[in-house]
């Protein structure tokens, strides 16, 4: 990530805000100093528009257009963590990229990340600001995230950000043997969840209650 990129910013927006909010994460229980180090880095208010990047660093979810919100840190945090707790990740799958906020920090953390969402101005915008950090080990796609990316499964681990009733199974089908999916799941009570493959038996964790919009089906162009 370049240097100048991740240092700059004045204010709200400046690296000593970044470090406000990655102390903040360590006092609410994330430990993996991997991702806090990432946290840090990582410039959040590049991901908002304009006139939202004075709540970049806050603790909150936050608008990004088209029905969507950027995730809370500490849930972008928390779900890095489950990944990582299984070990080193080679290839990592997050199905809906979002702002590509939480594509950033896995990029960081993992050797590769193929990322799919649904709504292709979300992912232009996410391109571009993922080029100009300097971010380059995302492959990304434009399509329907129920259905993941077999064309380069089974992945080391699956991350989505969006939550739906029950697990997909193209998901389960798509995870390696030992691997790890963190996934919100739920309509009006949701869970974020930890499955765990062993074989062809997926072990299933309640990790915390959570909020996030639906996963829907089907690509929208425009």
């Amino acid at each position: 990530m370049r240097d100048d990129l991740w240092k700059s910013g004045i204010g709200m927006t400046s690296q000593r805000t970044r470090e406000r909010l990655m102390e903040r994460l360590f006092e609410e229980g994330i430990r993996n100093l991997q991702v806090l180090e990432a946290i840090r880095r990582t410039p959040r208010h590049l991901f908002l528009d304009e006139a939202l990047a004075h709540r970049a660093y806050e603790d909150t979810a936050l608008p990004i257009g088209h029905n969507q919100t950027l995730s809370q840190p500490y849930i972008v945090a928390r779900m890095t963590e489950l990944l990582l707790a299984g070990g080193p990740l080679d290839k990592v799958l997050e199905v809906g990229t979002g702002s590509g906020y939480q594509t950033a920090i896995l990029a960081q953390v993992v050797e590769r990340v193929f990322t799919v969402e649904r709504i292709l101005p979300l992912q232009e915008r996410a391109k571009s600001v993922l080029r100009e950090i300097g971010i380059r080990n995302v492959v990304f796609r434009h399509a329907d995230g129920n259905w993941g990316w077999p064309q380069y499964g089974p992945y080391d681990a699956i991350m989505v950000t969006a939550a739906p009733a029950e697990v997909p199974a193209e998901l389960l089908n798509q995870l390696a043997d030992g691997g790890r999916l963190v996934i919100p799941v739920g309509e009006r009570e949701q869970y974020l969840t930890l499955v765990v493959r062993e074989g062809d038996n997926f072990i299933h964790q309640r990790i915390e209650p959570v909020r996030f919009v639906p996963l829907l089906a089907g690509a929208i162009h425009s």
